[in-house]
């Protein structure tokens, strides 16, 4: 690995006997994540060579829910298509050119083919593009063109903290894809080498994660999203669309249109707080007005949001994602003057009352919350890493925290439960309890560690005062990135850590990963407790007094559209060094 977007491979050759047991021909192959190959022949001869070069390319055009669960389709026959071949299938194109033009082409054996004369000591190289046909390469960003990302750096004590910050923001660079049509927007590629497009809930959530580093990703988010809303008549009208998620063996699979359509409004609102200009707020307002509607609408006189493609089952996430919906919305109805403020709190409320005696399964250890409820209201026991959205409660006026779906009893149980060896595997926090039936160590919902959910969990204990089960966390992901080269991948193994061992990889996973590389924004930043309301000119700072890593500070991040530093001492004290005119530091 070269960068997050590039891969560089070498490998060398003899040309002729005579030439002794040194190689003569370097090939060296750079990767791009844009889709582009380019293939580079390097001579050390002293006579010139005339080299046959041969390229040999397939695909199956599987789908990728196939492909994440590790089956293939057949392989597809190519045809000639200008200077490269073509694949059709049944759900699209795709095609290779290159350059130069190859010197033959053989579509039955998918073969390109060059003769290349090098020169003593000269080079040749051969370019290919691939792309979906009908449509033009993937839009990266690039390093040389305005970034909506600001380039944050950590210093300190620990210095895992500054190499995994530095890595995850050139991940969030590398995986910036411009919108096909409107390149002024920007969004977030959710992973390499299997999920480069856009995942619309992975897009968000990375978004909101990554909000200290600036709100321009957020607002080319949310455009290219408001864009995809569906506006007609009936049930689905406000709703953002995405893909079904499989869940896991204990839950059907998910509609994370839901999910995408609950986080709009919410990353809006929150967006503000960071310093979302007032006329870009305005005009996404419509959009998360849309979203908050079709959640009223669709909740009805149930204090539940039930997930319309699993035959009414109410999952634990989507509660939470609903209830600070709810609540963050009404808070930015109301910033807005805008009217159905009052509407969405009193449905929160009671949301809140019912998730409260509904939700908590008692039992000796003093209980837990329910993964879900059956349609027929029985919880569903088993305890999961999606309880760490209940302490994900969102960013108020004032520097204040949305209130949360637990009571307090209740939300101490589940800081005891998330901080026990059940769900802490010393690598970060496991997707199920390693006591549940049904754990799976690689189980992408079944235990393997997920990190955005190992950050929301960080932060969220933090928020609430547990700040022993979050340092544990935290401390553990940062002793995997280690293992990691600092580049996480979106989850791995949620084998227990023990002295002497590493934390093992997922087959599937993809690395570099937005929810991976964003939640490291959000993990090491929780340990100051920004919160800012960039409205009122004020931030809040709200450190981790235990200091876990020791003295950290923060350079080059972004409150209220202005580079904004912050450093928290080892006692835990929190100091700005730097923020914009104006700003005040709340109480």
């Amino acid at each position: 690995m070269i960068a997050a977007d590039r891969a560089r491979f070498v490998g060398t050759l003899r040309t002729s006997p005579q030439a002794g047991p040194d190689p003569d021909v370097v090939v060296e192959r750079n990767r791009y994540a844009d889709g582009t190959e380019r293939i580079t022949l390097h001579s050390a001869a002293s006579r010139p060579l005339r080299l046959p070069v041969e390229v040999a390319l397939g695909t199956d055009l599987a789908d990728l829910g196939a492909i994440a669960s590790g089956n293939a389709g057949p392989e597809l026959p190519a045809s000639v298509h200008g200077s490269g071949l073509r694949w059709s299938c049944a759900t699209g194109d795709a095609s290779v050119t290159a350059e130069p033009p190859p010197a033959d082409a053989l579509a039955s054996a998918g073969l390109l083919r060059w003769e290349l004369n090098l020169p003593p000591g000269g080079s040749r190289s051969v370019e290919l593009r691939v792309r979906p046909d009908g449509a033009g390469p993937l839009r990266a960003v690039g390093r040389a063109a305005t970034s909506p990302l600001a380039a944050a750096r950590a210093e300190g004590d620990d210095p895992t903290a500054a190499a995994l910050l530095r890595t995850s923001i050139e991940d969030l660079q590398a995986l910036l894809l411009r919108d096909a049509v409107h390149p002024a927007d920007t969004h977030l590629a959710a992973g390499a080498p299997w999920r480069c497009g856009l995942a619309p809930a992975d897009a968000l959530v990375a978004a909101r994660m990554a909000l200290p580093l600036g709100t321009g990703l957020a607002a080319g988010t949310l455009r290219i999203l408001a864009r995809t809303q569906l506006t007609g008549p009936g049930p689905q009208s406000g709703m953002i669309p995405g893909p079904r998620r499989d869940a896991g063996p204990l839950l059907p699979p998910q509609c994370t249109g839901t999910e995408a359509t609950l986080l709009f409004p919410a990353l809006l609102a929150e967006a503000r707080r960071w310093g979302l200009p007032e006329q870009e707020t305005e005009a996404l307002l419509p959009a998360a007005e849309r979203c908050l509607t079709w959640l009223l609408a669709t909740a009805g006189d149930d204090p539940y949001l039930r997930d319309p493609h699993s035959g009414g089952l109410t999952r634990c996430e989507t509660q939470a994602h609903a209830h600070r919906a709810a609540l963050l919305g009404a808070d930015l109805l109301d910033a807005c003057g805008r009217a159905g403020g009052d509407g969405l709190r009193q449905w929160a409320q009671a949301s809140r009352t019912a998730f409260r005696r509904d939700f908590w399964v008692d039992d000796l250890g003093g209980g837990r919350p329910a993964v879900a409820r059956a349609p027929d209201g029985r919880p569903v026991p088993h305890l999961s890493s999606a309880a760490a959205h209940l302490l994900d409660t969102g960013l108020l006026g004032g520097g204040a925290m949305a209130p949360g779906l637990l009571d307090k009893v209740q939300t101490e149980h589940l800081a005891r439960l998330l901080g026990s060896p059940v769900m802490d595997s010393g690598w970060g926090l496991r997707g199920l309890g390693v006591k549940e039936p049904g754990f799976n160590p690689f189980g992408h919902r079944a235990g393997a560690v997920r990190v955005q959910e190992t950050a929301l969990a960080v932060a969220g204990l933090a928020a609430a005062g547990f700040e022993k089960e979050a340092s544990s966390l935290l401390r553990g992901v940062l002793a995997a990135a280690a293992y990691f080269e600092h580049r996480l991948p979106e989850m791995y193994a949620g084998e227990q850590r023990t002295e002497g061992s590493t934390p093992l990889p997922h087959p599937a996973a993809c690395r570099p990963a937005a929810t991976a590389a964003a939640a490291v924004v959000l993990l090491l930043t929780t340990l100051a407790g920004i919160r800012p309301d960039a409205p009122a000119g004020t931030v809040t700072l709200r450190p981790v007094r235990s200091a876990p890593l020791g003295e950290i500070g923060f350079t080059g991040l972004r409150v209220a559209g202005a580079p904004f530093s912050v450093r928290v001492s080892r006692l835990g004290l929190a100091m700005v060094e730097e923020a914009a005119d104006g700003l005040q530091l709340g109480a």
